[in-house]
């Protein structure tokens, strides 16, 4: 039989969660673009779309909305256990020991709330790590909040600005599914052992933590942090084409023409332009690149990917960069947990065969 290096090319599954056309440039959840979903639902509802398969009405919204926060708060004995962790332990390693640590209902078959819980009580983990290690007191869930916003407040304990919110709601509808990822396809195998959801979560946070698939866009920020200005865009561009510097954020593995993941977040950041100006500079960045990349390597078909908008958005938020991956996360267990859900549905165990190379 064939062998492919890292099942590069073999289709492992079949799914009726997403589709991704890099040729065309094209994400659907659902059979949706997923830049509709950015413009029509807040989270908590694009995660509605994703675990039952159609749009929630307005009664539901609401209700979904309401579970979602009756879900934030932390149990006490994992606010026991996170106090417990080293204070050098970083982010990803706490929050896969906090969410394997609550699998006290690990029942096999997964359910949606099983889903629901651990997508609402992520941040939580999150924001309470993060402020004890900064020696802050805790800033409990806020019942008036959305999802985005509520993790902005519990982060800062200041209510968040609407175009801040407005910018990571769109990153974290965008980035909660794309397809058999590595952490994508470790929970669908963790699951087709009948394994419960909370182990296939556990697995899929391990495998996000390396740097090949989760590392956050810091490679982006730092080359924004150089640029500094509008004005200096330009030169700035020339110079690094000249001397042959990689411009992050530009050119992905599967999209061949525009991310519409990047297209869908360069949308939203258009629309506050002149109510941010990190967004403002990105925005600016992204169009003098385009031009001077046809203008310097003709053909390449060099667009922006999902990286260099979300180190855009994750930056004007005001995010430190040690949350930059973790809250990747905190989206993409939406679409862990819908693809286990779907797994389960007609489940048979992942066992694929190695090709013995070794003496006989």
């Amino acid at each position: 039989m064939e062998y492919r290096a890292g099942l590069e090319g073999v289709t492992a599954a079949e799914t009726s969660l997403s589709l991704i056309d890099g040729e065309k440039g094209e994400l659907l959840f659902r059979g949706r673009p997923a830049g509709d979903l950015v413009r029509d639902y807040e989270f908590e509802e694009a995660a509605y779309f994703l675990w039952y398969g159609k749009s929630p009405n307005a009664n539901e919204s609401k209700d979904f909305k309401e579970v979602f926060r009756r879900n934030r708060d932390l149990p006490p004995y994992i606010k026991t256990i996170i106090d417990e962790l080293p204070e050098n332990m970083g982010m990803m390693d706490v929050l896969r020991t906090a969410v394997s640590a609550m699998s006290v209902d690990g029942e096999w078959p997964p359910t949606v709330d099983q889903a629901l819980g651990l997508t609402a009580v992520i941040p939580t983990i999150l924001a309470y790590r993060y402020r004890k290690i900064k020696g802050l007191p805790f800033v409990a869930p806020n019942d008036d909040l959305a999802h985005a916003a509520n993790f902005l407040y519990m982060l800062t304990g200041e209510c968040p600005k609407s175009p801040h919110v407005r910018a990571l709601n769109a990153y974290l509808v965008l980035t909660m599914e794309h397809g058999l990822s590595a952490s994508t396809f470790s929970a669908r195998v963790i699951t087709s052992t009948q394994a419960d959801l909370y182990s296939a979560v556990t697995g899929a946070i391990g495998a996000m933590k390396g740097p090949l698939h989760g590392g956050a866009p810091s490679g982006v920020i730092d080359m924004l942090n150089e640029i500094g200005t509008k004005e200096n865009v330009e030169t700035w561009i020339r110079n690094a084409l000249e001397q042959g510097t990689r411009l992050m954020g530009f050119g992905h593995r599967v999209y061949k023409t525009k991310d519409p993941r990047a297209v869908a977040l360069s949308e939203v950041t258009k629309e506050l332009s002149g109510k941010d100006d990190w967004l403002d500079l990105a925005v600016e960045v992204e169009r003098t690149a385009i031009r001077l990349l046809e203008e310097y390597k003709p053909g390449r078909r060099l667009f922006t990917n999902v990286e260099f908008y979300a180190a855009a958005v994750l930056r004007a938020v005001e995010l430190p960069k040690d949350l930059y991956t973790p809250t990747f996360t905190s989206s993409r267990v939406v679409g862990w947990t819908a693809h286990a859900l779907e797994q389960a549905a007609n489940n048979r165990i992942f066992r694929p065969k190695a090709a013995y190379i070794g003496p006989k």
